[in-house]
């Protein structure tokens, strides 16, 4: 009977659904996490009789015809890039994008990473590095003698040097920004690697048109809805159910055959 693969199909496919559902629910609190959501195709039909052939002599054709369809498939799981709420942390080194563009980070295989995560930390040697200790791009060196380190909205940095009165300017921040950002492969450790599918990275200062602004002082929050996840889930959780129930229907159809005499 085809009605038993075709509920394992779905059942299947909410069982991935459940799986995304749970790993955006997990990062809720992650900074500069973007929720995914998975899409869904159709799987192929089984034509028992083709729409549009002869149905006689005198010309006439089947109206429509009879397809079966086979199932679901995992079509994609669609990464959402939409901007996060910014959360007020007072770290003179939290820095949050408002608008498009991720913040470049060299990683120890001499690639660079992608992160919407601003939560920077000083090196023993005084570089702004990640949580994870790899370098902002470009790198940045804040003197130990520094009593305040200050960031514009256009990514440039300054200091306030003990003894000194003018600032002094350390660097100036850049983002890199893609054609296609949910093409970009997501590592773990709220990096981002570039794909061809996300086309190659355009780079430039915070505020060039086309690029966001930074904030110093805030984080960009984790832009999971917990109501539409739990939403979400409730819908997967029924749905895996109702495939479940197709399956010991089907089961009870073929021991009812089984039992004619």
């Amino acid at each position: 009977m085809r009605s038993m693969s075709v509920a394992a199909t779905g059942m299947m496919a909410q069982q991935l659904n459940v799986e995304v559902i749970s790993n955006n629910i997990a990062n809720m609190t992650t900074t500069g996490f973007k929720r995914s959501r998975p899409e869904f195709q159709d799987l192929l039909y089984q034509t028992l009789r083709r729409g549009g052939s002869a149905s006689s002599q005198d010309g006439t054709i089947v109206p429509a015809g009879v397809q079966v369809g086979l199932g679901v498939k995992t079509a994609s799981v669609y990464r959402v890039m939409e901007q996060g709420n910014l959360v007020n942390t007072e770290n003179r080194l939290d820095i949050a994008i408002q608008g498009q563009g991720h913040f470049i980070v060299e990683l120890p295989s001499g690639e660079f990473g992608y992160t919407r995560s601003g939560n920077f930390q000083l090196s023993p040697d005084g570089e702004i590095v990640t949580a994870d200790g790899y370098p902002v791009s470009p790198g940045i060196v804040v003197p130990p003698d520094t009593i305040e380190v200050s960031i514009n909205a256009d990514g440039m940095v300054t200091a306030k040097i003990e003894g000194e009165i003018a600032l002094r300017d350390l660097g100036q921040l850049e983002l890199a920004t893609f054609v296609n950002p949910t093409g970009l492969e997501a590592v773990g450790d709220n990096l981002f690697l570039e794909t061809e599918a996300s086309g190659g990275a355009a780079f430039a200062t915070p505020g060039t048109a086309g690029y966001g602004t930074v904030l110093q002082g805030f984080l960009e929050s984790s832009n999971v809805n917990p109501v539409q996840e739990i939403t979400s889930l409730i819908t997967a959780q029924r749905a895996y159910d109702m495939n479940s129930k197709v399956i010991s229907a089907s089961d009870e159809m073929m021991m009812t055959v089984t039992q004619l005499r």
